[in-house]
């Protein structure tokens, strides 16, 4: 496969007009050293570039796809939508059905505000806390990306780690993140000594339980269920940002799979089925605190767009069916196990790491694959390049970035999944041959 080359005069074109030429960082491919590929269309796992180029997409639009691009039902449901109205600013019966069917089915949601971004839900869920509580401090862990809210940009994840940022964006002040403190991800201990120390004046704990945008780096339940105790303890609250992993790696998210009820929980990606959303929820007690019901101001205009809310109920009834989860999730670990091989073959230095539907490529054998606290090699871009650069020239298309994941959807079928193992093989076997440095 011959990549395209004519993005480059498109690319010069969008950094005329847009800051790197992109409106997210990632996309800039700034760490691949070549254009970005620009896409024009998709369906199911593949994605068609502005030539024509077809590549089996494993980034799924960075995980909201669940049931892969433009699902038919899916789609069916958008067109009825946008024939009824795209936009209201008023009160509607479609989020209505989609937050009572979350409701049901979702222990720690007994009530929900539906907002338009995984950051506007972390801000108002923040907000909420400290006005719940009366509190100021909040904790989170390094490393953990809860989107980018100013307080929350230290030590961030994936997007600052490309921009090589050490402890934050530029244009955040010391004031706006002088009340949050970062803790080492998994860190038991540090976590006891800060709540024995200042513990009451803590508003709320803020988590990835499955930290996913900083690599993937599974979390000892034990620490969670720790969590969960010392914030319970000191009049905290416990927030999980679920953004990735909430209706991705079980219906109920981490939540359910760990058997913990956080007080709030921050939603995005798959609730929305491929449009804008987000939305935070929680108990009844806690969310009442939001206006008009009580004094913690939040609203939007596009708030829970009507598009968006059908299309995510679509979604989630689609996905929900029995047997699915396991189904995706089985197929993820096959595909994970049949990539190890493969990468055993051809004795590359590449791990995979698997839970659920999400997989990470870490450039290192499975002896250096980060614990926690996590020690990344500070080469990792570098030692990514490569890989990336080959899967694509196969038509391979994942993240542009060696810290993100990949997501499988239910359009990766046992057929397509077949196909990329060749895809794969053929990768595998140029980077063998140092083909791409």
């Amino acid at each position: 496969m011959n990549p395209s080359v004519h993005p480059r005069s498109l690319f010069e074109r969008s950094r005329q007009v847009t800051p790197g030429g992109v409106h997210s960082p990632v996309r800039s491919f700034r760490g691949i050293g070549r254009p970005p590929v620009f896409f024009a269309k998709a369906r199911g796992a593949s994605l068609i570039d502005v030539d024509g180029n077809r590549y089996i997409d494993f980034c799924q639009s960075f995980g909201p796809l669940i049931l892969g691009h433009r699902d038919p039902d899916v789609e069916m449901e958008v067109l009825r939508a946008v024939g009824d109205v795209w936009s209201l600013g008023a009160a509607d019966p479609y989020s209505l059905e989609l937050a009572e069917w979350i409701a049901e089915r979702v222990r720690p949601v007994q009530s929900i505000r539906f907002v338009t971004s995984g950051t506007e839900a972390v801000m108002s869920a923040l907000r909420l806390a400290r006005g719940f509580t009366g509190r100021r401090k909040i904790v989170k862990f390094d490393g953990c990306y809860h989107g980018h809210v100013d307080s929350m940009l230290v030590r961030a994840g994936s997007g600052l780690a490309e921009e090589g940022a050490a402890s934050s964006s530029a244009g955040v002040t010391g004031n706006q993140v002088a009340d949050t403190i970062v803790l080492p991800l998994g860190d038991g201990e540090a976590l006891e000594r800060l709540f024995e120390s200042c513990g009451k004046d803590i508003a709320a704990v803020i988590i990835e339980p499955l930290p996913a945008n900083f690599g993937l780096l599974p979390l000892e339940k034990s620490f969670l269920e720790k969590l969960r105790s010392v914030t319970c303890e000191n009049g905290s609250l416990l927030i999980f940002d679920e953004v990735i992993s909430g209706f991705r790696v079980a219906l109920g998210g981490m939540a359910e799979l760990v058997g913990i009820e956080p007080d709030l929980v921050t939603y995005g990606k798959i609730i929305g089925g491929g449009f804008p959303v987000g939305a935070l929820g929680g108990s009844r007690k806690v969310m009442e605190h939001l206006a008009p019901s009580g004094p913690v101001y939040q609203a939007g205009t596009l708030s829970a767009n009507p598009v968006s809310m059908r299309a995510g109920l679509a979604t989630l009834e689609k996905a929900s069916l029995a047997g699915r989860y396991e189904r995706l999730n089985g197929r993820s670990k096959t595909f994970a196990d049949q990539l190890r091989a493969l990468i055993k073959r051809y004795s590359l230095d590449i791990s995979v790491v698997q839970v659920s539907s999400l997989l990470w490529f870490f450039p290192g054998s499975s002896q250096t694959v980060p614990g926690l606290p996590y020690r990344f090699p500070s080469d990792l871009e570098d030692r990514f390049r490569p890989l990336f650069l080959a899967l694509l020239n196969e038509g391979i298309y994942t993240a542009p970035s060696g810290y993100e994941v990949l997501f499988l959807s239910h359009a990766h079928t046992e057929t397509v999944l077949q196909e990329a193992l060749e895809k794969f093989a053929c990768a595998f076997e140029r980077l063998a041959a140092g083909e791409f440095g």
